[in-house]
């Protein structure tokens, strides 16, 4: 099981008490996020839509890396890896 640091986008840190940095664990992306839900409850749900699936609006890098360009949710980790959950920003005038 991988130690890895997660870190939280200031929109869900009420969720985790206010910290901006997790530790979790697990070898997939898939089992630290269901690690975080066991501690947070209600964190997943910003993540998933009512389907199970990742939200649209949600990336999530892993050592910088989009998760969409590895193997999603199932994108293996390693020891020390750092995970970034970032919401998609929009806006701006057209």
């Amino acid at each position: 099981m991988a130690s890895v640091k997660v870190r939280i986008p200031t929109p869900l840190q009420r969720l985790t008490k206010g910290e901006s940095e997790i530790a979790g664990t697990g070898e997939t992306i898939k089992e630290v996020i269901a690690g975080l839900e066991a501690n947070f409850p209600g964190f997943s749900e910003r993540l998933y839509d009512e389907e199970g699936k990742l939200r649209r609006f949600i990336n999530i890098y892993v050592n910088e890396e989009d998760i969409r360009f590895l193997d999603g949710e199932n994108t293996k980790l390693s020891d020390g890896d750092d995970i970034s959950v970032i919401p998609a920003i929009a806006g701006g005038r057209g």
